[in-house]
Protein backbone atom coordinates (compact mmCIF):
# COMPACT_ATOMS: atom_id res chain seq x y z
CA UNK A 1 0.00 0.00 0.00
CA UNK A 2 1.22 3.40 -0.90
CA UNK A 3 0.99 6.22 2.48
CA UNK A 4 1.16 9.07 2.58
CA UNK A 5 2.61 11.63 5.04
CA UNK A 6 0.68 14.77 7.04
CA UNK A 7 2.39 17.20 9.09
CA UNK A 8 1.76 20.12 11.04
CA UNK A 9 4.00 22.20 13.16
CA UNK A 10 3.56 24.35 16.22
CA UNK A 11 6.40 26.66 16.47
CA UNK A 12 7.09 28.20 19.77
CA UNK A 13 9.11 31.37 19.09
CA UNK A 14 10.39 33.33 22.39
CA UNK A 15 9.79 37.00 22.13
CA UNK A 16 12.47 39.64 21.89
CA UNK A 17 11.74 41.48 24.71
CA UNK A 18 13.94 42.41 27.37
CA UNK A 19 11.39 41.40 30.12
CA UNK A 20 8.71 38.62 30.96
CA UNK A 21 4.91 38.74 28.89
CA UNK A 22 3.13 39.64 32.49
CA UNK A 23 6.14 41.22 34.64
CA UNK A 24 8.79 42.75 35.29
CA UNK A 25 11.74 39.84 35.23
CA UNK A 26 14.10 39.97 32.71
CA UNK A 27 14.42 37.75 30.31
CA UNK A 28 18.35 37.54 29.74
CA UNK A 29 19.37 34.01 28.76
CA UNK A 30 21.86 32.47 31.37
CA UNK A 31 21.26 33.90 34.80
CA UNK A 32 22.00 31.67 37.63
CA UNK A 33 18.95 29.54 38.16
CA UNK A 34 15.82 31.01 39.39
CA UNK A 35 16.83 34.52 39.58
CA UNK A 36 14.65 35.81 37.06
CA UNK A 37 11.41 34.46 38.50
CA UNK A 38 8.99 37.11 40.92
CA UNK A 39 6.06 36.47 42.67
CA UNK A 40 4.40 37.44 39.36
CA UNK A 41 6.07 34.43 37.55
CA UNK A 42 5.44 32.01 40.46
CA UNK A 43 1.66 33.28 40.86
CA UNK A 44 2.09 33.78 44.66
CA UNK A 45 -0.98 35.13 46.45
CA UNK A 46 -2.08 38.29 45.76
CA UNK A 47 -0.17 39.23 42.39
CA UNK A 48 -1.92 40.57 39.63
CA UNK A 49 -0.17 40.22 35.72
CA UNK A 50 0.39 43.37 33.74
CA UNK A 51 0.74 42.66 29.79
CA UNK A 52 3.71 43.40 27.95
CA UNK A 53 2.83 45.97 25.38
CA UNK A 54 5.75 45.08 23.58
CA UNK A 55 4.57 41.18 23.22
CA UNK A 56 1.30 42.72 21.78
CA UNK A 57 3.20 44.78 19.12
CA UNK A 58 5.41 42.03 18.07
CA UNK A 59 2.50 39.20 17.31
CA UNK A 60 1.47 41.93 15.69
CA UNK A 61 4.34 42.28 12.91
CA UNK A 62 4.05 38.82 12.49
CA UNK A 63 0.64 39.21 11.16
CA UNK A 64 1.49 41.37 8.79
CA UNK A 65 4.34 39.83 7.44
CA UNK A 66 2.11 36.97 6.69
CA UNK A 67 -1.03 38.74 5.88
CA UNK A 68 -2.32 36.90 8.56
CA UNK A 69 -6.17 38.31 10.24
CA UNK A 70 -5.19 40.02 13.71
CA UNK A 71 -7.67 39.49 16.03
CA UNK A 72 -8.36 43.58 17.23
CA UNK A 73 -10.27 41.45 20.34
CA UNK A 74 -8.10 38.84 21.70
CA UNK A 75 -8.25 37.67 25.14
CA UNK A 76 -6.05 35.79 27.54
CA UNK A 77 -7.49 32.48 28.88
CA UNK A 78 -6.20 29.74 32.00
CA UNK A 79 -4.58 27.01 30.70
CA UNK A 80 -4.68 24.32 33.57
CA UNK A 81 -2.17 21.64 34.39
CA UNK A 82 -0.10 20.43 36.59
CA UNK A 83 3.61 19.71 36.02
CA UNK A 84 6.50 20.89 38.32
CA UNK A 85 7.77 23.93 36.48
CA UNK A 86 4.46 25.63 36.01
CA UNK A 87 4.41 26.84 39.48
CA UNK A 88 0.97 28.75 39.23
CA UNK A 89 -0.75 25.28 37.98
CA UNK A 90 -1.89 26.79 35.30
CA UNK A 91 -0.58 28.96 31.91
CA UNK A 92 -1.71 32.21 30.52
CA UNK A 93 -2.40 31.75 26.70
CA UNK A 94 -4.98 32.11 23.95
CA UNK A 95 -7.69 29.99 22.90
CA UNK A 96 -10.96 30.89 21.59
CA UNK A 97 -9.97 34.61 20.49
CA UNK A 98 -6.24 34.19 19.48
CA UNK A 99 -4.44 37.73 18.13
CA UNK A 100 -3.23 36.15 14.82
CA UNK A 101 -5.91 34.45 12.46
CA UNK A 102 -5.28 32.24 9.77
CA UNK A 103 -2.40 33.35 7.06
CA UNK A 104 -0.28 31.82 4.68
CA UNK A 105 3.67 31.61 3.85
CA UNK A 106 4.85 30.52 0.82
CA UNK A 107 7.96 27.83 0.91
CA UNK A 108 10.47 27.33 -2.04
CA UNK A 109 11.75 23.89 -1.66
CA UNK A 110 14.76 22.29 -2.67
CA UNK A 111 13.86 21.50 -6.32
CA UNK A 112 12.69 25.03 -7.14
CA UNK A 113 8.94 24.71 -6.49
CA UNK A 114 7.11 26.85 -4.51
CA UNK A 115 4.59 25.08 -1.65
CA UNK A 116 2.26 27.42 0.09
CA UNK A 117 1.80 26.45 3.43
CA UNK A 118 -1.48 27.82 5.70
CA UNK A 119 -1.28 29.24 9.01
CA UNK A 120 -4.03 28.37 11.74
CA UNK A 121 -3.58 30.87 14.21
CA UNK A 122 -0.73 32.01 15.97
CA UNK A 123 -1.31 33.50 19.67
CA UNK A 124 0.60 34.69 22.62
CA UNK A 125 1.28 32.77 25.86
CA UNK A 126 3.59 32.56 28.54
CA UNK A 127 6.69 30.06 29.18
CA UNK A 128 6.69 27.25 31.47
CA UNK A 129 9.92 27.00 33.68
CA UNK A 130 12.54 24.43 32.54
CA UNK A 131 13.10 20.95 34.48
CA UNK A 132 16.73 19.91 34.60
CA UNK A 133 17.91 16.77 34.79
CA UNK A 134 21.16 16.07 35.41
CA UNK A 135 22.36 18.59 37.81
CA UNK A 136 21.79 16.20 40.78
CA UNK A 137 22.32 12.50 41.16
CA UNK A 138 19.00 10.73 40.68
CA UNK A 139 16.93 14.37 41.28
CA UNK A 140 15.17 16.76 39.31
CA UNK A 141 15.96 20.29 39.86
CA UNK A 142 13.52 23.43 38.38
CA UNK A 143 14.51 26.18 37.04
CA UNK A 144 12.00 29.13 36.76
CA UNK A 145 13.76 31.62 35.30
CA UNK A 146 12.05 30.72 32.03
CA UNK A 147 8.64 31.05 34.15
CA UNK A 148 6.91 33.94 32.36
CA UNK A 149 8.97 34.10 28.68
CA UNK A 150 6.89 35.74 26.09
CA UNK A 151 5.99 33.50 23.17
CA UNK A 152 4.28 33.41 19.89
CA UNK A 153 3.36 30.10 19.48
CA UNK A 154 2.76 29.42 15.58
CA UNK A 155 0.03 26.75 14.54
CA UNK A 156 0.48 25.83 10.52
CA UNK A 157 -2.87 23.69 8.94
CA UNK A 158 -1.41 20.19 8.24
CA UNK A 159 -0.22 20.91 4.66
CA UNK A 160 3.08 19.42 4.62
CA UNK A 161 3.58 15.59 3.33
CA UNK A 162 6.89 15.30 4.12
CA UNK A 163 10.10 16.08 6.71
CA UNK A 164 12.16 18.38 3.87
CA UNK A 165 8.73 20.09 3.30
CA UNK A 166 8.24 20.54 7.63
CA UNK A 167 12.15 21.55 7.23
CA UNK A 168 11.58 24.11 4.58
CA UNK A 169 8.57 25.66 6.06
CA UNK A 170 10.35 25.65 9.97
CA UNK A 171 13.37 27.33 8.45
CA UNK A 172 10.78 29.90 6.67
CA UNK A 173 9.64 30.89 9.69
CA UNK A 174 12.82 30.64 11.77
CA UNK A 175 13.86 33.39 8.97
CA UNK A 176 11.14 35.46 8.90
CA UNK A 177 10.84 36.05 12.73
CA UNK A 178 14.79 36.82 12.95
CA UNK A 179 13.62 39.55 10.03
CA UNK A 180 11.78 41.07 11.72
CA UNK A 181 13.71 40.95 14.97
CA UNK A 182 10.53 39.36 17.38
CA UNK A 183 12.65 36.39 17.97
CA UNK A 184 16.63 35.51 18.18
CA UNK A 185 15.63 32.47 16.73
CA UNK A 186 18.79 31.04 18.75
CA UNK A 187 17.66 27.40 18.76
CA UNK A 188 20.47 26.01 20.88
CA UNK A 189 18.71 28.35 23.83
CA UNK A 190 15.22 27.08 23.31
CA UNK A 191 13.73 30.55 21.69
CA UNK A 192 12.64 28.88 19.01
CA UNK A 193 11.60 25.05 19.12
CA UNK A 194 9.04 23.05 16.73
CA UNK A 195 6.38 20.74 18.23
CA UNK A 196 5.52 18.16 14.85
CA UNK A 197 1.86 16.38 14.77
CA UNK A 198 2.48 13.34 11.95
CA UNK A 199 -0.02 10.86 10.88
CA UNK A 200 -0.11 9.15 7.75
CA UNK A 201 -3.00 7.75 5.76
CA UNK A 202 -3.61 5.53 2.54
CA UNK A 203 -3.12 7.04 -0.29
CA UNK A 204 -5.59 9.07 -1.85
CA UNK A 205 -7.51 9.03 1.05
CA UNK A 206 -8.91 12.22 2.90
CA UNK A 207 -9.57 11.26 6.35
CA UNK A 208 -6.84 12.46 8.58
CA UNK A 209 -4.95 9.31 10.64
CA UNK A 210 -4.39 9.01 14.03
CA UNK A 211 -1.35 11.92 14.89
CA UNK A 212 1.18 11.38 17.26
CA UNK A 213 2.60 14.91 18.13
CA UNK A 214 6.66 14.99 18.67
CA UNK A 215 7.61 17.98 21.52
CA UNK A 216 10.41 20.36 21.80
CA UNK A 217 12.87 19.56 18.49
CA UNK A 218 15.71 22.57 18.41
CA UNK A 219 17.34 21.70 15.61
CA UNK A 220 16.14 21.24 11.96
CA UNK A 221 18.52 18.22 11.50
CA UNK A 222 16.86 16.73 14.03
CA UNK A 223 13.58 17.56 12.72
CA UNK A 224 13.67 15.88 9.74
CA UNK A 225 15.28 12.87 11.42
CA UNK A 226 12.50 13.06 14.04
CA UNK A 227 9.81 13.13 11.26
CA UNK A 228 11.24 10.26 9.18
CA UNK A 229 11.44 7.91 12.15
CA UNK A 230 8.37 8.47 13.35
CA UNK A 231 6.46 8.22 9.78
CA UNK A 232 8.40 4.70 9.11
CA UNK A 233 6.96 3.88 12.62
CA UNK A 234 3.34 4.54 12.07
CA UNK A 235 3.64 2.30 8.79
CA UNK A 236 4.91 -0.16 10.97
CA UNK A 237 2.21 -0.32 13.14
CA UNK A 238 -0.33 -0.15 10.69
CA UNK A 239 0.32 -2.82 7.97
CA UNK A 240 1.18 -5.19 11.17
CA UNK A 241 -2.09 -4.28 12.09
CA UNK A 242 -1.76 -2.72 14.93
CA UNK A 243 -3.02 1.00 15.48
CA UNK A 244 -1.16 4.47 16.33
CA UNK A 245 -2.19 5.48 19.42
CA UNK A 246 -2.74 9.56 19.56
CA UNK A 247 -0.07 10.58 22.05
CA UNK A 248 3.22 13.14 23.02
CA UNK A 249 6.31 11.78 21.63
CA UNK A 250 10.26 12.63 22.59
CA UNK A 251 12.98 12.65 20.25
CA UNK A 252 16.56 11.21 21.47
CA UNK A 253 18.46 12.61 19.14
CA UNK A 254 21.03 9.72 20.59
CA UNK A 255 18.75 6.41 19.70
CA UNK A 256 17.50 8.82 16.73
CA UNK A 257 14.55 7.09 17.92
CA UNK A 258 11.18 8.95 18.81
CA UNK A 259 9.18 7.57 22.43
CA UNK A 260 6.05 7.95 24.31
CA UNK A 261 5.74 10.41 26.98
CA UNK A 262 2.43 10.90 27.75
CA UNK A 263 -1.05 10.21 26.29
CA UNK A 264 -1.71 12.75 24.17
CA UNK A 265 -4.79 15.37 25.83
CA UNK A 266 -7.49 17.36 23.60
CA UNK A 267 -8.29 20.75 24.33
CA UNK A 268 -11.05 20.40 27.17
CA UNK A 269 -8.38 18.56 28.89
CA UNK A 270 -7.21 21.80 29.90
CA UNK A 271 -10.26 23.39 30.89
CA UNK A 272 -9.81 26.82 29.23
CA UNK A 273 -11.36 29.51 30.78
CA UNK A 274 -10.88 33.47 30.61
CA UNK A 275 -8.29 34.71 32.89
CA UNK A 276 -9.98 37.09 35.34
CA UNK A 277 -6.96 38.82 36.02
CA UNK A 278 -6.70 39.90 32.75
CA UNK A 279 -8.51 42.27 30.31
CA UNK A 280 -9.75 41.20 26.75
CA UNK A 281 -6.82 43.22 24.72
CA UNK A 282 -8.28 45.88 22.02
CA UNK A 283 -6.04 46.38 18.74
CA UNK A 284 -7.26 49.90 16.88
CA UNK A 285 -6.22 50.33 13.46
CA UNK A 286 -4.37 53.46 14.21
CA UNK A 287 -1.83 51.38 15.80
CA UNK A 288 -1.72 48.38 13.03
CA UNK A 289 -0.83 51.61 10.61
CA UNK A 290 1.61 52.59 12.94
CA UNK A 291 3.35 49.28 13.04
CA UNK A 292 3.37 48.64 9.14
CA UNK A 293 4.95 51.71 8.82
CA UNK A 294 8.12 50.25 10.57
CA UNK A 295 7.78 46.98 9.34
CA UNK A 296 10.94 46.27 7.63
CA UNK A 297 11.75 45.00 3.39
CA UNK A 298 10.10 41.16 3.90
CA UNK A 299 12.46 38.78 1.93
CA UNK A 300 10.59 38.37 -0.78
CA UNK A 301 10.24 41.69 -1.63
CA UNK A 302 14.07 41.84 -0.84
CA UNK A 303 15.18 39.13 -3.52
CA UNK A 304 13.64 40.48 -5.78
CA UNK A 305 14.84 43.54 -5.54
CA UNK A 306 17.97 42.12 -5.73
CA UNK A 307 17.59 40.05 -8.95
CA UNK A 308 16.32 43.51 -10.46
CA UNK A 309 18.21 45.92 -9.02
CA UNK A 310 21.56 44.26 -9.20
CA UNK A 311 21.27 41.75 -11.64
CA UNK A 312 21.53 38.71 -9.42
CA UNK A 313 20.51 35.45 -10.32
CA UNK A 314 17.74 34.00 -8.71
CA UNK A 315 19.47 31.45 -6.57
CA UNK A 316 22.42 34.23 -5.33
CA UNK A 317 19.52 36.49 -4.31
CA UNK A 318 17.78 34.32 -2.49
CA UNK A 319 20.92 32.99 -0.45
CA UNK A 320 22.14 36.33 0.17
CA UNK A 321 18.33 37.32 1.72
CA UNK A 322 17.54 34.36 3.27
CA UNK A 323 19.16 35.78 6.50
CA UNK A 324 18.65 39.82 7.38
CA UNK A 325 22.25 39.98 8.44
CA UNK A 326 23.38 38.38 5.41
CA UNK A 327 20.95 40.96 3.45
CA UNK A 328 22.24 43.80 5.10
CA UNK A 329 25.73 43.08 5.19
CA UNK A 330 25.89 42.34 1.37
CA UNK A 331 23.76 46.18 0.80
CA UNK A 332 26.73 47.63 3.25
CA UNK A 333 29.30 46.04 1.29
CA UNK A 334 28.74 46.89 -2.22
CA UNK A 335 27.71 50.62 -1.34
CA UNK A 336 31.30 51.22 -0.05
CA UNK A 337 33.65 49.03 -1.90
CA UNK A 338 32.70 49.88 -5.60
CA UNK A 339 32.85 46.35 -6.40
CA UNK A 340 29.93 44.92 -8.82
CA UNK A 341 27.53 42.69 -7.10
CA UNK A 342 27.80 39.20 -8.14
CA UNK A 343 32.04 39.47 -6.75
CA UNK A 344 30.00 40.94 -3.35
CA UNK A 345 27.65 38.34 -3.09
CA UNK A 346 30.25 35.22 -4.08
CA UNK A 347 32.74 36.00 -1.46
CA UNK A 348 30.42 36.38 1.13
CA UNK A 349 28.37 32.91 0.29
CA UNK A 350 32.33 31.56 -0.40
CA UNK A 351 34.88 33.06 1.16
CA UNK A 352 33.33 34.69 4.49
CA UNK A 353 30.78 31.73 5.43
CA UNK A 354 33.46 29.13 4.99
CA UNK A 355 35.07 30.99 7.59
CA UNK A 356 32.49 31.58 9.79
CA UNK A 357 31.34 27.53 9.47
CA UNK A 358 34.66 26.21 10.56
CA UNK A 359 34.56 28.66 13.63
CA UNK A 360 31.13 27.67 14.19
CA UNK A 361 29.71 31.31 14.35
CA UNK A 362 27.17 33.78 13.45
CA UNK A 363 27.90 36.68 10.37
CA UNK A 364 26.72 38.78 13.61
CA UNK A 365 29.97 37.45 14.98
CA UNK A 366 32.21 37.96 12.86
CA UNK A 367 35.83 39.42 13.36
CA UNK A 368 35.69 40.88 10.23
CA UNK A 369 33.08 43.42 9.88
CA UNK A 370 31.19 45.10 6.61
CA UNK A 371 33.66 48.11 6.89
CA UNK A 372 36.69 46.13 6.26
CA UNK A 373 35.54 43.44 4.45
CA UNK A 374 34.71 46.19 1.85
CA UNK A 375 38.11 47.56 1.26
CA UNK A 376 39.33 44.25 0.48
CA UNK A 377 36.77 43.77 -2.07
CA UNK A 378 37.63 47.43 -3.55
CA UNK A 379 41.14 46.36 -3.97
CA UNK A 380 40.21 42.87 -6.29
CA UNK A 381 37.61 45.44 -7.96
CA UNK A 382 40.36 47.85 -8.73
CA UNK A 383 42.94 45.07 -9.78
CA UNK A 384 45.07 46.16 -6.71
CA UNK A 385 45.23 42.65 -5.94
CA UNK A 386 44.21 39.35 -7.13
CA UNK A 387 41.46 36.87 -5.64
CA UNK A 388 44.15 34.61 -4.85
CA UNK A 389 46.30 36.50 -2.57
CA UNK A 390 42.98 38.11 -1.45
CA UNK A 391 42.19 34.84 0.33
CA UNK A 392 45.47 34.90 2.02
CA UNK A 393 44.97 38.64 3.24
CA UNK A 394 41.22 37.96 4.26
CA UNK A 395 42.77 35.08 6.88
CA UNK A 396 45.34 37.83 7.96
CA UNK A 397 42.26 39.98 8.60
CA UNK A 398 40.31 37.14 10.15
CA UNK A 399 42.87 37.10 13.13
CA UNK A 400 44.30 40.55 13.42
CA UNK A 401 42.68 44.35 13.29
CA UNK A 402 44.65 44.88 10.61
CA UNK A 403 42.92 46.68 7.34
CA UNK A 404 43.81 44.70 3.62
CA UNK A 405 45.53 48.07 2.29
CA UNK A 406 48.00 47.42 5.85
CA UNK A 407 48.72 44.26 4.63
CA UNK A 408 49.11 44.20 1.24
CA UNK A 409 51.21 47.41 1.49
CA UNK A 410 53.37 46.15 4.53
CA UNK A 411 53.45 42.66 2.57
CA UNK A 412 54.25 44.45 -0.66
CA UNK A 413 50.87 42.23 -2.22
CA UNK A 414 50.07 44.77 -4.94
CA UNK A 415 49.20 43.06 -8.52
CA UNK A 416 51.57 43.56 -11.04
CA UNK A 417 49.25 45.22 -13.71
CA UNK A 418 52.52 46.09 -15.84
CA UNK A 419 52.10 44.51 -19.40
CA UNK A 420 55.71 44.88 -20.04
CA UNK A 421 56.58 43.02 -16.64
CA UNK A 422 54.38 40.36 -16.74
CA UNK A 423 55.82 39.88 -20.69
CA UNK A 424 58.76 39.92 -19.37
CA UNK A 425 58.38 36.67 -16.77
CA UNK A 426 56.38 35.01 -19.80
CA UNK A 427 58.86 35.23 -22.47
CA UNK A 428 61.54 33.83 -19.44
CA UNK A 429 59.06 31.23 -18.63
CA UNK A 430 58.57 29.87 -21.90
CA UNK A 431 62.82 30.23 -23.05
CA UNK A 432 63.04 27.31 -20.14
CA UNK A 433 60.22 25.12 -21.16
CA UNK A 434 60.58 24.70 -25.16
CA UNK A 435 59.35 20.76 -25.05
CA UNK A 436 55.83 22.10 -23.75
CA UNK A 437 55.66 25.06 -26.04
CA UNK A 438 56.31 22.89 -28.47
CA UNK A 439 53.78 20.00 -27.59
CA UNK A 440 51.24 22.97 -27.35
CA UNK A 441 51.50 24.62 -30.86
CA UNK A 442 51.23 21.22 -31.51
CA UNK A 443 47.91 21.55 -30.43
CA UNK A 444 48.12 19.87 -26.83
CA UNK A 445 46.31 23.21 -25.68
CA UNK A 446 45.90 21.80 -22.04
CA UNK A 447 49.61 23.18 -21.45
CA UNK A 448 47.99 26.75 -20.98
CA UNK A 449 47.48 26.32 -17.70
CA UNK A 450 50.54 25.14 -16.65
CA UNK A 451 52.07 28.04 -18.03
CA UNK A 452 50.03 30.29 -16.48
CA UNK A 453 51.01 28.31 -12.82
CA UNK A 454 54.60 28.79 -14.03
CA UNK A 455 54.28 32.53 -14.59
CA UNK A 456 52.48 33.39 -11.41
CA UNK A 457 54.75 30.98 -9.67
CA UNK A 458 57.71 33.88 -10.74
CA UNK A 459 55.49 36.58 -10.32
CA UNK A 460 54.70 35.20 -6.48
CA UNK A 461 51.01 34.90 -7.25
CA UNK A 462 50.79 39.04 -8.12
CA UNK A 463 50.87 38.86 -11.93
CA UNK A 464 47.24 40.25 -13.25
CA UNK A 465 45.51 37.40 -13.70
CA UNK A 466 43.29 38.81 -16.63
CA UNK A 467 46.15 40.34 -18.31
CA UNK A 468 48.40 37.23 -17.80
CA UNK A 469 46.36 35.12 -19.67
CA UNK A 470 46.10 37.25 -22.97
CA UNK A 471 49.75 37.88 -23.01
CA UNK A 472 50.29 34.22 -22.72
CA UNK A 473 47.97 32.96 -25.59
CA UNK A 474 49.57 35.59 -27.73
CA UNK A 475 53.27 34.90 -27.33
CA UNK A 476 52.32 31.26 -26.50
CA UNK A 477 51.44 31.36 -30.63
CA UNK A 478 54.15 33.40 -31.81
Amino acid sequence: MQWETVIGLEIHAQLATKSKIFSASSTEFGAEPNTQANAVDLGMPGVLPVLNREAVHMAIKFALATNAEIGKHNVFARKNYFYPDLPKGYQISQMDLPIVGSGKVEVTLDDGQVKTVGLTRAHLEEDAGKSVHDAYPGQTGVDLNRAGTPLLEIVSEPDMRSAKEAVAYARKIHSLVRYIEICDGNMQEGSFRCDANVSVRPAGETKLGTRAEIKNVNSFRFLERAINFEVERQIDLVESGSEVVQETRLYDADKDETRSMRSKEEANDYRYFPDPDLLPVEIDDALIARLREVMPELPEARCARFVSEFKLSDYDAAVLTADRATADFFESVLATSGAPAKLVGTWITGELFSRLNKDSIELTETPVKADRFSGLLARISDNTISGKIAKNILDQMWTSEDNADAIIDREGLRQISDSSEIEKMIDEVIAANPSQLAEYREGKEKLLSYFVGQVMKASRGKANPGQLNELLRTRLKG
